[in-house]
């Protein structure tokens, strides 16, 4: 016997593979995996997460296909992106790219910076991203940058479909006053909601008198700070250290994310976990960015890179801190590569880092937006928006792999993807993967 095939927009899926961290704990499992799931949603809200029972036949019937909430990208450049090809030969490094992206910025129109960005907010929302985090460069003190207003704008124009955020990238000098860093703090506030004060930390400008006057700011201001926080593999790096002494110090109490931090990685393990330590007890979630880390750490010509690049990702998961794996740039001086897909960054990292349990355990850091502090339901319970990615070709035991092919399910409706016709296959017998 044959289902009918179901509308375009179902009113649910049936036999759904959820990852773990994503179900309640109580949940069935079967051979220590969990239990297939019903989810169900009205409206463009989820109403009910079950274990899978009996079918509908208006459902998409997945066969244990995996099935995670709406994708996360807490770490990019959209204001950069897709400049690589009119960038030349490119010199190895971090501060190479920074020097490239410097002299190619003095170009920039903001008909080039939205033409650039509309794009990586398409490739976006078509992987399945409901919110994006986007650092925005920001070098000069008296005025906010040409691109800041453009992505503000496309902010606007996008709610309905990506949630954006702007995060303004300056040079930690700018903050050696505190009159400077109180008026930086103001300009960025004046952008509104989802604006956030950011700095970039480094060997290179390090001085803890302007990182402390960028948190008092950014408190006076009630502004979120992300950081670009020790983005090297200099051992001496006290960036990310500093920062969480100094947020207890201060009692900052806003939203704090710290993206890099590849120098855990050269120190040894007392000062690393020392300070892992100390950013769990200041409640910082860190960013890892796999594919432009292991691109820029360790460079050199002619010669194959010996470290990795990656902060301790395990290490600090461990210690409960919220850990966030993106994209960061994406064709650009930076990174060749890319496609503003969480989940092709994740599985990058899955193999640099040698990530267990990628589906049920790692994919969650690619959907928490709470731990950005963009919302504050954890997604996939009742009343939450039905904002799911199916991987359609893929399976847990192999997922990432084969994970390009996906539909997208935004507040209910099939944003993207193809259905395959083993979903509207006759209802299962069992109902675990």
């Amino acid at each position: 016997m044959t289902t009918t095939p179901p509308a375009v927009d179902p009113p649910g899926l049936h036999g759904a593979r959820l990852p773990r961290w994503a179900l309640p704990r109580d949940w069935p499992t079967h051979d220590s995996r969990p239990c297939l799931a019903d989810v169900r949603w009205t409206d463009g809200c989820v109403t009910q997460v079950l274990p899978s029972a009996e079918a509908r036949a208006t459902d998409w019937q997945l066969q244990g296909a995996p099935v995670l909430p709406g994708l996360v990208e807490a770490h990019t450049h959209i204001d950069k992106a897709f400049t690589r090809p009119r960038l030349g030969a490119l010199q190895p490094g971090l501060l190479a790219a920074i020097q490239t992206m410097i002299v190619d910025r003095q170009g920039w129109t903001e008909a080039d910076v939205r033409a650039r960005a509309t794009r990586a907010l398409q490739w976006a929302s078509q992987a399945g991203v409901v919110h994006l985090r986007t650092h925005c460069d920001w070098w000069e003190p008296q005025a906010a940058p040409l691109a800041w207003g453009v992505l503000g704008e496309l902010a606007q124009a996008w709610r309905d479909r990506v949630v954006v955020q702007r995060v303004s990238l300056m040079n930690l000098q700018m903050f050696a006053e505190r009159d400077a860093a109180r008026r930086l703090a103001r300009a960025v506030a004046r952008g509104g909601t989802g604006a956030c004060l950011g700095g970039f930390v480094h060997s290179t400008n390090w001085s803890e008198r302007a990182l402390r006057h960028l948190l008092e700011a950014a408190a006076e201001h009630a502004l979120d700070v992300d950081l670009h926080c020790d983005e090297e593999l200099n051992p001496q790096a006290r960036g990310l250290a500093t920062t969480a002494r100094l947020v207890r110090e201060i009692g900052y109490a806003g939203r704090l994310v710290a993206g890099h931090a590849c120098a855990l990685a050269s120190q040894d393990d007392a000062l690393a976990l020392a300070t892992l330590d100390a950013v769990a007890a200041a409640s910082i979630t860190l960013v890892c960015l796999p594919t432009t880390n292991l691109l820029l750490q360790d460079a050199r010509t002619g010669r194959t890179p010996r470290q990795r690049g990656l902060t301790l990702v395990k290490e600090a998961r461990a210690r409960g801190i919220p850990v966030l794996i993106s994209s960061d740039n994406v064709q650009d001086a930076f990174c060749p590569v890319g496609s503003f897909d969480p989940v092709e960054a994740l599985a990058v990292g899955v193999l640099a880092a040698q990530l267990d349990e990628p589906f049920d355990v790692w994919s969650e850091s690619v959907c928490r937006a709470d731990w950005l502090g963009g919302c504050s339901a954890t997604p996939l319970r009742a009343g939450s928006a039905a904002d799911l990615v199916i991987f359609s070709a893929a399976d847990v035991h192999g997922w990432p792999a084969r994970a390009q092919s996906r539909v997208v399910v935004r507040a209910g409706r099939r944003l993207g993807g193809e259905v395959p016709g083993a979903w509207l296959a006759a209802p299962m017998k069992e109902n675990c993967a």
